[in-house]
């Protein structure tokens, strides 16, 4: 069971860097309103039907719809949205590195308002992150983006890591498909509102590559979350998470092969993802030992 446990996690990692490089390749000839959007759909109409292959429906409780509706406009909704946004402006390899801090997040409102004790490992974890991240801003004046947009990534990781707590909270009170169902399409029908009340209503048709990378883009995401939630119920969080926070990694494996003349991989990126990874695993894997 441990090596299924590894490789599910793994591979949920891998689901997710490959959704992020099919993001890159989409947004080169489309907005990221539209990747969101297509992101969105295919999310929804995976998810229900995996509801109804498991059975259907089942008991609904409100206190678990309203937190799985929270979790979808705050992470679902501003986290990928931001994210997309993230990969057009700074690159596929920095911004999955920077959203992988999403842990940190998770841990620090468990801190501040669980009044869970801060530990030799979570502040070892917060210094290596703050050097990687470092590295990334200075490297990206050579790359080609202002430092200022790394908060773009940053926001993204707090949204992800705001909506793990709720989607904690939610699970208590229901299952975890029909939740996420209800997360996603909350998602979907207030992102398709916006869209119309804003006067962004091409940014619903899509063509072309652009919607064959968005459309596995979507495919590739939500295999990583269904696949995450799978090592989890199987595993322990202080083995799954570090696992899958080595996604940023094979982003920069995946660039190397399917981003030559996209995006330039230097040294100090690398660097910088690497010790981001290395903080991560810190934080997730020892900070309750």
């Amino acid at each position: 069971m441990p090596r299924t446990v590894h490789v599910l996690a793994l591979a949920s990692a891998l689901c997710s860097a490959g959704a992020t490089i099919f993001i890159q390749q989409g947004l080169r000839g489309s907005g990221p309103y539209t990747g969101v959007w297509i992101n969105l759909v295919v999310g929804t109409i995976g998810l229900w039907a995996g509801v109804l292959l498991t059975g259907g429906i089942g008991r609904l409780s409100a206190a678990g719809v309203a937190f799985f509706v929270l979790a979808g406009l705050i992470g679902t909704v501003a986290g990928r949205l931001l994210r997309f946004v993230a990969i057009e402006k700074v690159g596929a390899s920095i911004a999955a590195a920077l959203i992988n801090l999403h842990p940190l997040v998770s841990t620090s409102l468990a801190i501040l308002l669980l009044g869970e004790r801060i530990t030799a490992p979570i502040l070892a974890g917060t210094v290596v992150i703050l050097l990687g991240t470092t590295l990334l801003s200075v490297g990206g004046r050579r790359i080609g983006f202002r430092p200022w947009q790394l908060a773009l990534p940053v926001l993204s990781a707090t949204c992800f890591g705001v909506v793990a707590v709720l989607r904690k909270l939610g699970l208590s009170e229901m299952g975890a498909v029909l939740g996420s169902a209800i997360n996603v399409t909350t998602a979907l029908v207030v992102f398709t509102a916006f869209l119309l009340a804003s006067d962004h209503r091409e940014a619903l048709a899509c063509r072309g590559r652009s919607l064959v990378y968005f459309v596995a883009a979507g495919v590739a995401e939500n295999a990583a979350v269904f696949l995450n939630v799978v090592a989890l119920s199987v595993g322990t969080v202080s083995v799954v998470a570090p696992l899958y926070g080595t996604a940023p990694i094979f982003v920069l494996f995946l660039s190397f092969f399917f981003l030559r003349g996209v995006e330039t991989l230097s040294g100090r990126l690398v660097l910088g993802t690497l010790l981001i990874v290395l903080g991560v695993y810190l934080i997730t894997a020892l900070s309750g030992r």
